[in-house]
């Protein structure tokens, strides 16, 4: 029920909304703390496998959890609390249905435990990356996107403005595109031999491509204008991104099965689109980057703004490197060895993560009228950026001399042993980042709204 004050704060603002968004911020950053837990027990498993030697603690189910909370959790919590905020503010109304986005946050929420406990326990539908929880688990995460969805949709149709700003076709667009991957995903046709490992490929590229990305870059298509207080760069770039992202990201996937039985030309076609990839992702660093261009003192003075800017530079590494990767030329020396680990982190930790980071603190404390020192988030910062750099660089290395010594024919153990050094230097670049993640748990602490705070009384700084 909306209350007096309520009545003459802007769109978004609404004492429901940010209690809301900041539920999806929590949940967020306790998946956050839980999955990195997991992702740290399988990087020291991985150099000391006979630490933690107990079944519910092997490698092949620790990893899937690591990955599952990581990506449905921490990411999408976070990303979809965010978008919630910028679709009320840029629609110019209240939040539509927030009773049907809680609703999905709770269903996330158990699709998440039930997903611990039975991959666990070793239930999963095989090795089929990002895709190993059973279909019930998947249709509770399905349900609790509809109605997220529903929210969403229903704000942005309510809008006051004439036109859907274009932060809103990425939003709105990542949904129906996930709703959409989710489906195919798990359909029972072509579950069996080379149909499922086209569909395999589809889904594990898509999942990132057509909802965390449109996420991010909807985000920040409001924030980075907002945060830098000038509008952004080229609304047309925005616009060119947006079809060409959709155009060419879904039939990329099969560049995961270069050199397998999967058809040639289907294999080909993934290459060619993965070039095709450049437009989209070099029309939007370059719109970021000229929407920067002018304010470089505020940016070294402001550390959202670097955790945001970092983002965009990760993007189009990511994106870039993706692009290099699916060449056979370099897919031969790369793929299935540990330089995908590390360009999988590059793109959901360099980009995804920063981005967020980024966006929550540049716009939270302006909403809530609360916010951490510059301190604590120049140490979030400087912990993130050094672990994530030296875990990533370490793991790519791992696998660069894993992929020599199969082209030269050496042994697997061979291989093995040239890439354990590096494993280590992995795990301590682990343990900063879980450092920084305890770091931003505790700003984002500071950050939540509160019923006595300056933000409800109306002397917010405007978002």
């Amino acid at each position: 029920m909306s209350t007096a004050n309520d009545r003459e704060l802007p769109a978004g603002h609404e004492i429901d909304t940010q209690r809301l968004m900041f539920a999806f911020f929590w949940w967020g950053g306790i998946w956050l703390l839980v999955g990195t837990l997991y992702g740290l027990i399988a990087a020291v498993k991985l150099y000391w496998p006979d630490a933690f030697v107990h079944p519910l603690l092997s490698f092949g189910r620790i990893r899937p959890i690591h990955t599952s909370i990581v990506l449905f959790g921490w990411s999408s919590f976070a990303l979809v609390g965010l978008a919630l905020f910028v679709v009320s503010r840029t629609s110019k109304v209240n939040l539509a249905l927030p009773q049907a986005a809680r609703l999905g946050m709770w269903l996330w929420n158990a699709a998440l435990v039930t997903a611990i406990v039975t991959l666990s326990l070793g239930i999963s539908r095989g090795p089929q990356e990002y895709r190993e929880l059973i279909w019930p688990i998947a249709l509770l995460y399905g349900v609790g996107l509809a109605a997220i969805g529903v929210s969403m949709i229903a704000t942005v149709a309510r809008r006051t403005t004439s036109e859907i700003y274009v932060s809103n076709w990425y939003i709105l667009g990542a949904v129906c595109w996930m709703a959409t991957l989710f489906t195919i995903a798990y359909l029972p046709f072509y579950q069996d031999g080379l149909g499922n490992i086209v569909i395999q490929g589809y889904y594990m590229h898509t999942a990132v491509g057509l909802w965390f990305t449109p996420l991010v870059l909807g985000t920040l298509y409001y924030a980075l204008p907002r945060m830098l207080g000038k509008p952004i760069y080229s609304y047309a770039l925005g616009v060119l991104g947006f079809w060409t992202n959709m155009l060419f990201y879904t039939l990329i996937g099969a560049h995961h099965f270069i050199f397998s039985p999967v058809p040639w030309w289907l294999q080909t076609t993934a290459i060619l689109f993965s070039v095709g990839m450049m437009v989209p992702v070099w029309a939007g660093t370059g719109n970021f980057f000229l929407t920067a261009r002018g304010s470089w003192p505020a940016v070294r003075r402001s550390y959202p703004l670097i955790f945001v800017l970092v983002g965009v530079w990760g993007y189009a590494l990511a994106s870039t490197q993706g692009t290099i990767e699916a060449f056979r030329s370099a897919n031969i020396y790369w793929h299935f060895t540990n330089f995908t680990v590390g360009h999988s982190h590059l793109a959901m930790y360099g980009f995804v993560a920063f981005a967020i980071w980024g966006a929550m603190y540049g716009l939270v404390p302006r909403i809530t009228g609360r916010g951490p020192s510059p301190a604590a988030i120049s140490l979030h910062f400087w912990l993130a950026f050094l672990g994530g750099s030296l875990y990533i660089t370490a793991i790519s290395i791992a696998g660069v001399l894993q992929g020599a010594s199969w082209v030269a024919g050496e042994s697997f153990i061979a291989s093995v042993d040239a890439a354990a050094p590096m494993w280590l230097w992995r795990t301590v670049g682990g343990f900063m980042m879980a450092a920084s993640h305890v770091v931003f748990f505790i700003n984002l602490w500071h950050m939540q709204p509160l019923t006595d705070s300056p933000a409800v009384m109306g002397e917010r700084v405007p978002a």
